[in-house]
């Protein structure tokens, strides 16, 4: 596997990048292809990975008129922290291989952008490193390892690096069947801060309050899809839930997040926020997820390819992109802020 050398592109606020996919064909382009296939790929045949997308398209919006939106404000609160508007930043692996600034150039676009980075424990940069990289707010996205004592160290070192929140992915106990990688050869990177350790598999409820202790700051878990798991979060008392299904890179054929995000957020009943990603590409995808209860959304494969395609400012304007449609969308449902969308702004489309 190789990485790109990577200049960036020049005049990402005008064409062609419209839409976050105008982003993609040119990171297709200047990405090596395994390095493009691991970014891109999903699980088995990839059903999930195409529902992720699709689904999106299954709830029609319903707006209202003569609301008087001429003054109108995207930002909400998210675990604490205000951010300009309800789409965060998720977390994806081995960042510098799409750009050679990588998780750096990431944080700084969110914060200029005005939201949360998650980064991953799979970034090559040191934690330390990335966190003083900007002075906006990031959470850190938690693998748990088989030795337990490096992810005690490495909670230690977040917590000390101003992390606000961790977020614990929960749908790992082994690697999901990625064909795209097996047939082009992508092999993980080696010097990661846990390399020749392995990720706990047998995690259980109970480790949840183990994470909690040695981070003593809010969690959220990662990876949630049914009710049940959502009522069981609950009960370990979690902060707050990330509806996800690994960006369809795990078990293919499960369902896309915003199909099961209703019932999760039925299950929830407002203890906690409820957070969704996979497969958002539109502003009005935003308002979908949070007329259905989500509080907010996490973009991954768009951030991936603003990266790619024109560094930490292409992430700027996938951000800047999906702001300003989600405005426009709130404009025309009839609505002046994100507390004036509610369950009647979507229906299920026929």
């Amino acid at each position: 596997m190789t990485s790109r050398s990577g200049d960036d592109g020049a005049g990402v606020r005008d064409p062609p990048f419209i839409t976050v996919d105008d982003f993609e064909p040119i990171a297709r382009r200047v990405l090596p292809r395994d390095v493009y296939d691991y970014y891109a790929g999903g699980a088995g045949d990839e059903w999930t990975l195409a529902e992720n997308v699709s689904a999106w398209r299954r709830w029609a919006l319903r707006p209202r008129v003569l609301t008087g939106v001429g003054e109108r404000d995207t930002s909400v609160d998210v675990l604490g922290t205000e951010v300009a508007s309800p789409v965060l930043v998720a977390p994806w692996a081995y960042q510098s291989h799409a750009h050679p600034d990588g998780e750096r150039a990431t944080a700084r676009a969110a914060a200029r952008a005005g939201t949360i980075v998650v980064v991953s424990t799979t970034a090559l940069g040191s934690l330390e490193e990335i966190a003083s990289a900007s002075d906006g707010p990031k959470w850190w996205q938690l693998y748990v390892f088989a030795d337990r004592s490096v992810t005690r160290d490495m909670l230690a070192r977040v917590v000390s690096a101003g992390y606000r929140a961790i977020c614990m992915t929960v749908d790992f106990p082994v690697n999901g069947l990625r064909h795209r990688d097996t047939r082009s050869g992508f092999h993980m990177p080696v010097g990661l801060p846990g390399d020749d350790l392995v990720y706990e598999p047998n995690l259980t409820w109970d480790d949840v309050a183990w994470v909690r202790e040695q981070a003593k700051m809010p969690l959220l878990l990662k990876g949630i899809l049914t009710a049940e798991d959502a009522h069981l979060a609950l009960e370990a008392g979690v902060d707050g839930i990330v509806v996800s299904n690994h960006g369809g890179r795990q078990l293919d054929g499960v369902p896309a997040p915003i199909t099961v995000l209703p019932e999760i957020v039925e299950a929830v009943d407002g203890r906690v926020p409820v957070l969704v990603d996979g497969g958002v590409r539109r502003g009005t995808d935003v308002l979908r997820a949070i007329a259905l209860g989500a509080q907010a959304v996490l973009v991954g494969r768009p951030a991936v390819w603003g990266l790619a395609a024109a560094g930490e400012d292409g992430v700027v304007r996938v951000l800047e992109i999906l702001r300003d449609e989600f405005d426009n969308a709130l404009a025309l449902c009839g609505c002046r802020s994100v507390g004036d969308i509610s369950r009647s702004h979507v229906m299920p489309a026929l």
